[in-house]
């Protein structure tokens, strides 16, 4: 059974039995305007959006249409100009620094489209950079990095400098450094749109599996129609509007769409 059965298999027990999936994250009114010349850029207007524990949602959109801004607004990367985001039903604009860094930190882990791994550091040592941010030694945090590089299949390169590493296995490393610190939700910025099909497919593939051996919420930013269609839910955001996407992006309906280059038609 594929991850996206089992999710909603599991969904369906929990309906039947009459409980509600906790939300994990949420928007609530989000807005952001930025300041251009004349007149305000409306770049999210009024979005609203809740992700159960281990759903996993894709947000599919038009280059500058805004997901990227979303994502940073859900990971507090960045604040909204009006709204609210809720972590486990609690505003993170409440959060004090000290708070948000432990947010940052621990509960989102946060893959974007280009890797931004330090070239002349090893692939262990790039996936332990957020371990030694939050205090740990550098042993103990080198240990657990070879533990998630070996997850993602990376094992015999943990100790080759990410400059040495093809596209597709410095997107693993950037994934794996994304969940070494034990998060509870993903978000994913277009993760696989600077490869190639067949890397575009096994990252994406990794990320399915990942999410489901580890109970993850994830949010994941595509062009691709094929590998969206692979999620629980898939949402359309244009001219700053969230809306959940049409039938024809659902339950997998366009897995045969997918071209070179890691977009869809």
């Amino acid at each position: 059974m594929d991850s996206t059965a089992t999710t909603r298999q599991e969904a369906a027990q929990r309906g039947r039995a009459g409980v509600s999936p906790r939300v994990v994250l949420e928007a609530r009114s989000l807005r952001k305007v930025y300041a251009v010349a004349a007149q305000p850029l409306t770049v999210l207007a009024d979005i609203n959006l809740s992700l159960a524990e281990a759903e996993i949602v894709a947000i599919v959109a038009p280059s500058g249409a805004g997901k990227s801004t979303l994502l940073h607004l859900l990971a507090a990367l960045d604040t909204p100009t009006t709204g609210t985001v809720y972590f486990d039903a609690k505003p993170i604009e409440a959060m004090d620094d000290a708070a948000l860094a432990n947010f940052r930190n621990r509960a989102v882990g946060f893959v974007w489209q280009r890797h931004h791994l330090l070239p002349d550091f090893s692939a262990a040592e790039n996936v332990a950079l957020p371990l030694l941010v939050r205090g740990e030694r550098l042993d103990a945090a080198l240990r657990q990095a070879h533990q998630w590089l070996a997850e993602v299949g990376l094992s015999p390169r943990a100790d080759h400098r990410a400059g040495e590493l093809s596209g597709g296995e410095q997107q693993r490393v950037a994934i794996a450094r994304a969940l070494v610190t034990g998060p509870s939700v993903l978000l994913a910025d277009e993760p696989t749109g600077d490869l190639d099909e067949q890397n575009a497919v096994a990252v994406f593939e990794l990320i399915e599996r990942l999410h489901r051996a580890h109970r993850l919420t994830s949010l994941i930013a595509t062009h691709n129609l094929a590998l969206a269609a692979r999620c629980d839910r898939v949402m359309s955001l244009e001219h700053g509007v969230l809306r959940p996407a049409g039938p024809a992006l659902q339950g997998g309906a366009v897995r045969s769409r997918i071209i070179p280059g890691g977009e869809a038609s």
